[in-house]
């Protein structure tokens, strides 16, 4: 599981700024992730989460493989302003970043702004120099060429995105929208972050820790889905669920659930449960309970000195943290 302790407040002069750098041969996938994730309009939030901005070294930019040119973009002279700044990313991973855009980068580290790298961003930010000795992760198919050019950095390729404090990094692709969905989780709390991912049509929030791919994406069979079993244990959350029950609902052994849970989840059963509770204590504080016995109880964490634990462990904060700055009148 990612830890970390970025909890940026908003800026005084207006919402938190994301921008991101795009430079030639960038993906446009990832592009279009951090546009849908921080650019987009909330009116079914009733505000904007981010203030968005693309920017580009160049007036006009050849994306990747040339599938078209982007313009009308600001010049790199925005990245300056940048709360969060989002590095490119491009496909051939062995060519030097242009030496404007890591300086940008490293100015950017440097006055306290949150990095970002999505897939083969993370090349980017070791290249500027920003990663050494940081715990970062890149697409397993480039794991081997990252620890030999960048022997400094601990790479870890089986996870979804690692959360490092100031500089988070997302594995392939589609993990773009798990790290930018968990960003907009801290940022703005689990209700909000669930919002966002009804917008997306997304699932609301995949642990980082879970496996980059699957043995198995699809089930072979129908009746090796998970989705009944979960359905079932989202409704009983506050209850003593434990791993021997769901795998009696399921009708398959304990080791054949855990396998299942591998194969198409890339996490264990306990492990999911504790993150769905975890999940739903969140949303218990941001609703307003302020008793932690009561949110500990009907999220199923049991104790209020579990949930305190459980909570310092996976979002970097405690729970009264948590209340100030998502609970009911706070400014989150």
């Amino acid at each position: 599981m990612p830890q970390g302790s970025s909890h940026p407040a908003p800026p005084a002069d207006g919402p938190h700024r994301v921008v991101v750098i795009v430079d030639e041969n960038s993906n446009p996938f990832e592009l279009g992730c951090a546009t849908e994730v921080f650019g987009l309009r909330r009116p079914e939030i009733g505000r904007d989460l981010y203030s968005f901005r693309l920017c580009s070294p160049e007036p006009s930019t050849v994306m990747r493989d040339g599938f078209f040119t982007l313009g009308g973009v600001a010049g790199l002279e925005a990245a300056e302003t940048a709360d969060t700044l989002i590095v490119p990313n491009r496909p051939d991973t062995e060519v030097p970043r242009r030496r404007e855009v890591l300086d940008a980068i490293r100015r950017a580290h440097a006055r306290g702004a949150r990095l970002l790298g999505f897939c083969s961003g993370a090349f980017t930010l070791a290249e500027a120099g920003v990663l050494d000795g940081r715990r970062a992760t890149a697409h397993w198919q480039w794991a081997d060429a990252f620890r030999a050019r960048f022997p400094a950095v601990r790479l870890e390729t089986d996870v979804l995105f690692v959360d490092d404090g100031d500089i988070l990094t997302a594995a392939g692709s589609a993990a773009a929208l798990d790290l930018g969905l968990y960003v907009v989780r801290r940022d703005h709390g689990a209700e909000i972050a669930g919002a966002v991912s009804r917008r997306l049509v997304f699932a609301a929030h995949r642990d980082g820790g879970q496996r980059q791919f699957l043995e198995r994406p699809l089930p072979e069979a129908p009746d090796e889905s998970l989705g009944p079993v979960l359905a079932w244990a989202r409704e009983r959350l506050s209850e003593p669920l434990t791993v021997a029950e769901l795998a009696a609902r399921a009708a398959v052994s304990p080791a054949t659930l855990h396998r299942r849970f591998r194969a198409q989840l890339g996490t264990t059963p306990l492990a999911w449960l504790t993150a769905e509770r975890l999940t739903t204590a969140c949303r218990l504080i941001e609703r307003g309970e302020s008793r932690l016995e009561v949110v500990a109880r009907d999220s199923g964490l049991g104790t209020a000195a579990n949930l305190r634990a459980l909570m310092r462990r996976r979002t970097g904060i405690t729970p009264s943290a948590y209340r100030a700055r998502f609970g009911p009148g706070s400014a989150g």
